[in-house]
């Protein structure tokens, strides 16, 4: 049966406005992007949901997303995975090679694939490692995998240290068409560190991370991307000393996109005192004038794309000394608020806010999504921009619960998924999953 989304916020990503619409879905596909009360609301061959007071997104891409299937599925499963994604308003999710084994030839990345079919509800796009085993020496068949099913590639978590390699890896994945995605890190420089170098890991007696270390690998990837043409992309950006590298490459014309995580425009390092290992993560939270940068950043449009860098944990890895305890927050349920205080801030616009977590990512990586029109398939979210709630434990879908935000109150919330026109999620009874 035909859709019809009615008495909704159409949110266009195109020209960046708000618009009242209504939304015919049919055969998965969106027929019509009509004026509102252009078709008669009752007709016996349509479906009417009625969304009045909510917003209509085209369903949101995350780019940067670790499911940990195969070999930690203790940690997150891709149908856990899956399920957490789609109840913060996202359809889409790529997701990291840090796998055990490690995403770097066609077997894995076809798992994953499967599994994301058999038991995933969102779209799922594998990002192949770099170089075998992710151990920065050689690189990966790149044609294999791309035909596997990759849509870039990355050693996510740990660096390509060796600059010929990188510069290989540009070329290779410029001529396959596939997404280069940089873990920006001299480990040299950061290595030992659990924090940001600075005051606060001064006082409470923790080794730091310096910004450099970041900086140094933005630097090093921005004049190979110069030197031979190749377009990359650099991954959970941090510092006000990266985001002025990155600005003066694109001043220049230099073939550079990058993104930020809600973390890093909503909390600074103070938030690590009392050693709260939930808010250890890598790249460490910086200074609030790095917080303030990275916000400048998306608003100039020198960061492109905001992505969750979704890193689930069990408990026991997080519930140890500070030092002891490993790297890395959830994120695909809490996004959506997080970055809708953008908008309330007016650092960006809401169709500019949507744009850098459905368009860009997808113009990115080559994909399909993140608009709204004719043609395109229906996978939409539908939010309520005001919703209060408390972020609890019980809540959380993700498998993983190692999040600074429990406790926290939140201002918007996702109410129901759709991906082809089926609403695969919800929230409300009132919007039942198809």
């Amino acid at each position: 049966m035909k859709k019809l989304l009615i008495n909704g916020e159409l949110i266009n990503t195109e020209r960046l406005i708000i618009e009242q619409k209504d939304i015919l879905i049919d055969g998965g596909y969106i027929k019509g992007v009509l004026d509102r009360g252009a078709l008669p609301y009752k007709q016996e061959d349509i479906q009417c949901i009625d969304i009045s007071g909510r917003f209509i997104a085209p369903g949101l891409i995350d780019m940067h997303v670790h499911l940990r299937e195969p070999g930690a599925e203790y940690k997150e499963t891709i149908e856990s995975g899956c399920l957490a994604a789609a109840a913060g308003g996202f359809t889409g999710i790529a997701c990291m090679p840090n796998t055990e084994p490690a995403n770097d030839n066609s077997t894995v990345t076809e798992f994953i694939l499967s599994q994301a079919k058999k038991r995933g509800i969102v779209r799922v796009y594998p990002v192949a490692s770099i170089t075998v085993g992710r151990n920065g020496l050689n690189l990966t068949e790149f044609g294999e995998l791309k035909r596997a099913g990759a849509v870039g590639l990355s050693d996510d978590g740990s660096p390509v240290k060796n600059s010929e390699i990188m510069r290989r890896a540009l070329e290779y994945a410029w001529y396959h068409k596939l997404t280069v995605i940089s873990h920006c890190e001299d480990t040299d420089l950061s290595n030992g560190g659990h924090m940001h170098e600075g005051s606060i890991s001064a006082r409470i007696g923790i080794k730091g991370i310096p910004s450099i270390s970041e900086e140094i690998m933005i630097k090093r990837d921005i004049s190979l991307a110069e030197f031979t043409g190749c377009p990359v992309h650099i991954a959970h950006v941090s510092t006000e000393g990266s985001v002025h590298a990155i600005r003066l490459a694109k001043e220049k014309g230099i073939p550079v996109t990058a993104e930020t995580a809600p973390h890093y425009f909503t909390l600074d390092h103070s938030a690590v005192q009392g050693y709260n290992t939930n808010a250890k993560i890598n790249p460490p939270l910086r200074t609030p004038a790095d917080v303030q940068a990275i916000k400048k950043g998306l608003k100039d449009g020198v960061i492109d794309v905001i992505a969750t860098d979704h890193a689930p944990h069990h408990m026991l890895a997080k519930e140890v000394e500070f030092d002891q305890a490993a790297f890395g927050i959830i994120g695909l349920e809490t996004a959506l608020p997080l970055c809708l205080n953008l908008v309330r801030e007016g650092v960006l616009s809401l169709p500019q806010m949507i744009k850098k977590i459905s368009l860009q990512p997808a113009i990115i990586l080559g994909i399909q999504g993140g608009i709204i029109k004719e043609g395109e398939k229906a996978d939409l979210a539908i939010f309520d921009m005001d919703e209060e709630y408390i972020l609890r434990k019980d809540d959380i879908l993700s498998k993983s619960r190692n999040t600074p935000f429990i406790g926290a109150t939140l201002k918007g919330r996702n109410i129901f998924t759709m991906i082809e026109g089926k609403i695969v999620w919800s929230r409300d009874s009132k919007y039942p999953c198809c």
